[in-house]
């Protein structure tokens, strides 16, 4: 097929590929996931990070920075391939999509990479359930100048189409470090960093906490069990969030930001 042919059939071998990153077996099995909308597309190529295809609707896409981007990509050896609205809008997960969807190859760091003299403060999520969550919580970590997000003991796909929507681009800016919990918290104590859990039953009240010149991480729990006792326990400090009202907890991804504030913008000493 010469680069100008426009895919118009849903059942192409290039579309059927492409859709079928949408499960997450297929992404597991592949090491590809798909981007879609023009800020995450244009993010992920920022960032260079490989990007096997983009697949784009004419009909769709108006933006003039996102033709420039396909005509970069594609001088730079990437597949652009034109393909129907209709097409297109089989890819997409949003109503009334940009036009404009890429495969992209998976990355993510591994434990001791990048080295702990990169981060002085980061997030720990342990079997994050929502997709949404660790999407948001990823923009947040790097609206307040957080280093790295550390998942553990598995939980959810750090490629679903939900995480990267959610997180607004930054996902292919911040180093995302998978392990188990018995593993970060071996390299955490090994490299001094100082690890704050969080409880609604901890003593200590998050607006009264004031950091230490020393690395910090944040650790939370997932959204139906928060973090184990033997977990709070491999923790430096527990700390909570006030709640005045009824309602007894916070959604993870709202909580995540205030805590992020809290310890790593409030009235603390700088570190």
């Amino acid at each position: 097929m010469s680069p100008s042919e426009t895919i118009t059939s849903r059942s192409n071998p290039v579309i059927k590929s492409a859709r079928m990153l949408k499960e997450g077996k297929e992404r597991k099995r592949t090491g590809k996931f798909l981007v879609e909308g023009i800020l995450h597309v244009g993010e992920a190529a920022a960032a260079d990070w490989k990007i096997d295809s983009i697949l784009y609707s004419p009909e769709l896409l108006e933006s003039e920075y996102a033709r420039n981007l396909i005509s970069r990509q594609s001088a730079n050896g990437v597949r652009c391939a034109p393909v129907s609205k209709d097409v297109l809008e089989s890819l997409a997960e949003k109503e009334n999509p940009q036009g404009i969807v890429a495969i992209v190859n998976q990355k993510t760091a591994l434990l001791g990479s990048p080295s702990s003299n990169t981060i002085s403060s980061a997030i720990a999520l342990v079997a994050p359930q929502d997709p949404g969550n660790v999407g948001t919580i990823l923009r947040t970590l790097d609206a307040v100048g957080g280093d790295a997000l550390f998942l553990l003991d598995g939980g959810v796909d750090l490629f679903h189409p939900s995480v990267v929507r959610a997180s607004m681009g930054t996902i292919f800016w911040k180093p995302v470090v998978k392990a188990t919990f018995v593993e970060f918290s071996a390299w955490a104590r090994q490299h001094l960093y100082q690890l704050i859990g969080t409880s609604a039953h901890a003593e200590i009240d998050i607006l009264n906490i004031k950091l230490v010149e020393r690395k910090s991480i944040l650790v939370l729990g997932n959204e139906q069990k928060g973090l184990s006792k033997d977990q709070l326990e491999a923790c430096d400090l527990a700390v909570k969030i006030p709640m005045r009202g009824r309602a007894s907890s916070l959604n993870l991804a709202v909580a995540a930001g205030v805590l992020l504030y809290s310890l790593f913008e409030g009235p603390q000493p700088k570190r």
